[in-house]
């Protein structure tokens, strides 16, 4: 048998459980400033990156481009001899919408422009 005392009363609103209002604010705030805090770091690992890409295509152009010379004695060469399956670039994939040059000038550096539309990169012989 159960008996019930004064000090035993318990009214139904105190065993709802969840969460308040404040504590899911207090939550979001504190995701909002983690995000803040995240997503620069974040670009900038993501431009360095597609900046190392780049350069990774540039030298393997370059390199094209100098066995082209050494074979033919000739000092240019377009970019649509250089890629291709059979080719000595398989393929040029871009990975920030980046413009290669169509030719290529022994002795002349190699401009990549639009990287990301906004960033050049000059690859050096």
């Amino acid at each position: 048998m159960h008996t019930s005392s004064v000090g035993d009363y318990r009214p139904w609103f105190r065993f709802r459980r969840g969460f308040t209002l404040v504590e899911i604010m207090i939550v979001v705030v504190i995701i909002g400033m983690l995000a803040a805090m995240a997503i620069p770091g974040f670009q900038k690992v993501r431009n360095s990156s597609q900046d190392k890409a780049v350069l990774n295509n540039a030298r393997q152009l370059a390199a094209a481009s100098d066995q082209y010379f050494m074979e033919f004695g000739v000092s240019s060469v377009n970019q649509s001899i250089l890629v291709g399956s059979t080719n000595y670039v398989k393929s040029l994939n871009t990975v920030a919408h980046e413009s290669y040059p169509d030719a290529f000038t022994q002795g002349v550096t190699i401009t990549v422009t639009g990287i990301g539309g906004l960033r050049t990169i000059t690859y050096g012989l």
